[in-house]
């Protein structure tokens, strides 16, 4: 059973995620790399996060996977709002640019996912993540695929 299960069973998965926002719930991941899914739409996601020290690399910045983390959620739930009831998915690919570095002076990012085509068993999707100022710090495309539960 998934958290989305656990908050909001038997409803679409727009409905699943707007309950968890409505309910203030995030997912593990979430709160282990601190971003948090705020807004939704159908066949959109947004997250947003800042970045802190524990996702530092050993040279002394933001982890490439931090970006990724929220790019990959942005995709995901942004396929996941124009799910049915009895349907999943799963990341198949994930493809990230990274742009701009990132640190703790970086502040507050904003990944904003978008569904480009939602097939039968294939979702496509893009995401950007921007900084407070707007500048662009990393963008993806990303391939889910969507099975039945």
């Amino acid at each position: 059973m998934t958290l989305a299960d656990d908050v909001a069973p038997g409803l679409t998965g727009i409905e699943q995620l707007r309950a968890l926002i409505d309910a203030g719930v995030q997912p593990n991941i979430g709160r282990t790399m601190n971003f948090d899914l705020v807004e939704i739409g159908e066949g959109t996601a947004v997250f947003t996060g800042t970045p802190t020290a524990d996702v530092y690399n050993p040279i002394g910045s933001v982890h490439g996977g931090y970006a990724a983390a929220l790019l990959d959620s942005a995709c995901g739930c942004a396929v996941h709002s124009l799910l049915k009831a009895d349907q999943a998915y799963t990341t198949l690919e994930l493809k990230v640019s990274y742009l701009r570095g990132m640190t703790v002076d970086t502040g507050e990012v904003r990944a904003e996912g978008r569904v480009i085509k939602m097939g039968g068993r294939a979702a496509f999707t893009e995401a950007t993540l921007t900084d407070a100022q707007g500048r662009l710090l990393a963008t993806a495309t990303s391939t889910l695929l969507v099975i039945q539960r």
